[in-house]
Parts: C-alpha cells; sequence; structure tokens
C-alpha cells in the first residue's frame, strides 16, 4: 500500500487540508514557486530560458559573490575536508573556535555559541530555557520562534501571546505571571516582513523589571544594523553588529539569536549568551550533541566574511542603504504602502483587496522581477502580497526595472496604498 492509497486512514486530511489550497495553486501554476534557477550572471538568475533580477536574495551584503570570500573556501577544504562530521560535544574543528571568538568581539557580547541553523536554536534552546515556566511571545513573532514556543509548551511551559510593539501590554502579561517561574519574552529584532525593528530598549526594561529574559532573533538585522557612530556612513550605523548594540542596549537579561545565511552567506547560526549558559547549552542542546556540524564551506566564508566586514562593511552598508531607500523612496512617492516604515532592506507590498497573487505573480515573472510572494498561510489573507529584498549586488538599473513594475501595478490598482 502506498501514501497515496491511504484514503480514509489517518492521513487522507493532507490531501484535504485547504488551507494550503492557494499556496499548492502557486505551487503548482506559477513559474515564481518552486522553480528551478540554472544559472546566475550577479544578481541575474535563469530559469530555463528565462532571465530575471532577483528580489527574492536575502544575501543582503552580497557576500555570495564576493571574490575574496569565494576564494577562502578551498584552502579550509584541503585543510578538514568537506565537513566535519563530529558532533560539537565530541570534537571541534579550530574553525569554530575561531569564528566564536571574532563574533564575540563583532557583538561585544559576553560569549558566543555557534550552532548549524536558527530554527535548530529555537526548537532546542527555547525549550530549555522556559522548562516548565512562561514564554511570552510576540505575535508577530516569525514562525520558527513559534514553533519552538509550541515544542516548549508540550513540554510543559507556557506559552502567552503579546501585542507586537506594545510593551505596555507585555509589561501586564508578566505583572500576573506567577512570581518565581522562569519568564522569557520571545521575539524578533529586524522583522522579516515589515522589515522594521521593535524598540528593544523598551522591552528591554519591562522585562528587566519583572525578571525576564528577552529572546531577541535578529536573523534580518545581523549584518546590516549595528552600533551608532558619529563616522557611520548610514543610519544602519557601523559594524553590523545586530540590534542589541544598534539599541545601544547591553546583554543584560538579554539572548541575542542570529544567522549567517543572510548577510553573510553561510550556513550557520549563533546565541550571544553568557559563558554559564553557553556551557549549560553543549550538554543540553540537541544541535550540539546529536547534529551534524555546518560543512567546512560554510565556516571558512563565514572567516572570510569577518575580514570583508572589517575592510570594506560600512562603504557595502551604505550603498545597500542608497538601494533601499531608491525602492522605498519610489514607493512612497506612488502612495503605495509598505509596512517598512523604515530603511532597511525588506520592502513587503500588499496588494489590494480582492487582487489575486497567482496573477500578480505571473505579471512579475513576465517583467523579468524576481521576488518572494507571500501568500495564504504563509501570512494572513490581509497581508498576501510580494516582498523585494535588496542586496548591495543588485545594480542600479535592476532597481530600475523593479520600480517600473510597482509604478505599472500601482497604476492597474493592484497595490494597496496607503489611503486604502
Amino acid at each position: 500500500m502506498t501514501l497515496a492509497s491511504l484514503t480514509g486512514s489517518g492521513l487522507d486530511f493532507v490531501k484535504r487540508e485547504q488551507r494550503w489550497a492557494d499556496l499548492e495553486r502557486l505551487r503548482s501554476g506559477n513559474p515564481m514557486y518552486d522553480a528551478t534557477i540554472e544559472e546566475i550572471k550577479g544578481r541575474r538568475i535563469r530559469v530555463g530560458d528565462h532571465w530575471l533580477a532577483d528580489f527574492a536574495s536575502c544575501n543582503y551584503l552580497g557576500f555570495d559573490l564576493e571574490p575574496e570570500i569565494i576564494d577562502s573556501i578551498d584552502v579550509q577544504v584541503k585543510r578538514w575536508g568537506t565537513h566535519p562530521s563530529w558532533s560539537r560535544l565530541l570534537g571541534n574543528p579550530a574553525l569554530y573556535p575561531q569564528i566564536e571568538e571574532q563574533l564575540t568581539e563583532l557583538l561585544d557580547a559576553p560569549d558566543t555559541l555557534v550552532l548549524p541553523t536558527i530554527t535548530h536554536i529555537h526548537m532546542s534552546v527555547l525549550p530549555i530555557l522556559a522548562g516548565k515556566g512562561h514564554i511570552f511571545l510576540d505575535s508577530q513573532a516569525h514562525k520558527t520562534i513559534y514553533d519552538g514556543s509550541m515544542y516548549a509548551r508540550g513540554l510543559g511551559a507556557t506559552v502567552q501571546r503579546f501585542r507586537a510593539n506594545d510593551p505596555a501590554h507585555l509589561a501586564e502579561l508578566l505583572k500576573a505571571a506567577p512570581v518565581g517561574e522562569a519568564k522569557i519574552v520571545a521575539m524578533d529584532g529586524v522583522n522579516s516582513m515589515t522589515g522594521n525593528a521593535p524598540d528593544l530598549k523598551a522591552f528591554a526594561a519591562v522585562a528587566r523589571e519583572y525578571g525576564a529574559l528577552l529572546y531577541v532573533d535578529d536573523a534580518h538585522g545581523f549584518g546590516v544594523i549595528g552600533e551608532r557612530a558619529a563616522n557611520e556612513t548610514s543610519p544602519y550605523g557601523i559594524r553590523g553588529n545586530a540590534i542589541v548594540k544598534y539599541s545601544g542596549e547591553t546583554y543584560d537579561n538579554i539572548v541575542l539569536v542570529g544567522g549567517f545565511s543572510k548577510s553573510y552567506s553561510s550556513l550557520l547560526a549563533f546565541l550571544a549568551l553568557p559563558t554559564w549558559l553557553k556551557n549549560h547549552l553543549k550538554v543540553s542542546a540537541p544541535p550540539y550533541l546529536y547534529s551534524g556540524p555546518a560543512p567546512t564551506a560554510s565556516l571558512a566564508t563565514v572567516l572570510a566574511g569577518f575580514e570583508v566586514n572589517a575592510k570594506r562593511g560600512d562603504a557595502i552598508r551604505a550603498d545597500l542603504y542608497r538601494k533601499s531607500m531608491k525602492v522605498l523612496d519610489h514607493v512612497r512617492a506612488l502612495g503605495v504602502f509598505t509596512p517598512n516604515t523604515g530603511n532597511t532592506p525588506v520592502v513587503e507590498l500588499p496588494l489590494a483587496a480582492g487582487e489575486d497573487i497567482d496573477a500578480v505573480g505571473k505579471l512579475l515573472w513576465d517583467r523579468g522581477i524576481y521576488v518572494t510572494l507571500a501568500a495564504y498561510p504563509l501570512v494572513p489573507r490581509d497581508q498576501v502580497g510580494f516582498r523585494a529584498q535588496l542586496t548591495a549586488a543588485n545594480t542600479d538599473e535592476e532597481i530600475d526595472e523593479l520600480n517600473a513594475v510597482i509604478t505599472e501595478l500601482a497604476r492597474a490598482g493592484k497595490l494597496r496604498t496607503t489611503e486604502g
């Protein structure tokens, strides 16, 4: 008997589950979904014989195309092989402590621990931190934070959601929580959909007042935003050392989670945390005990990325800021709504009510623009639209092409307006 023939069994619901219908329609019929990319030239990609300007990449700094970083792989693979197959608890190639030492200095953190992915971190570390206590989850937190919280709930934790960007609501919930039990506040830094950063100072103050640990995932902020300085080249700050430093905060009662898969274009993730907690996670977090580590190429490109960031990172961020504002200014001048009220390179464009994401996706495809289609249930129905991510490797010509299509969609009434 095959899986396909199990009608009437416990698996038949997979076929009947209607909330995936829109996504399945896109997967099976829209060229923007489930595409096989056969060639790249800079930020141009080829699918079949169709070339598109790529605005679906999260490689914000363009490190995936940096020759200096690409050239770093060969020497380390020849030294360490393609993959260090020990669990980290048993043995670490010297690349790991080198990364953690440099990362700790960059973040100005007490200590750091690197693990394979942010998803691994949320699913393993959140349950350890919460125990039988309480997780207070931002209502707009990334799905992977939500999933980690739900797993923690299955192990005995209590999960409550607080309104996004509302420290006062969080304070109400924390005040009502039992005294003496673990309290974790879990939220995003730069939001992956809106591109906005929270008022971290306000949330940190509330968390400290009520004895809670603030657990922040800054996957989209690390590498882009950083500490503010008189000599900064853009409003992103300098060094790209993430939201804690960008906000002028300390790591007291804060655990920062981030990843290298976005700005550094490498398969690796990290926590910034106290050394005692790092040592505890070494014997309690499954990804450190059991998971296959990141491949050698990723470790090599992280280290090379640190070097490029130190030498040219702020100039790259200044160019990224200019390109991001070229799109954001254009969108705002058209009267098109985007939840991005700041300047980060994440530009979400919800569709006007009643517009079909499939038709808009096909028009973008025909015009040679590749974006992230945000369909239900990946986002709520009233937020269906598409997201363009700007990178330093996108050319001004490509950005002009994107802006031209946004203008076309706006004039056709396909995009939500600031008045709508």
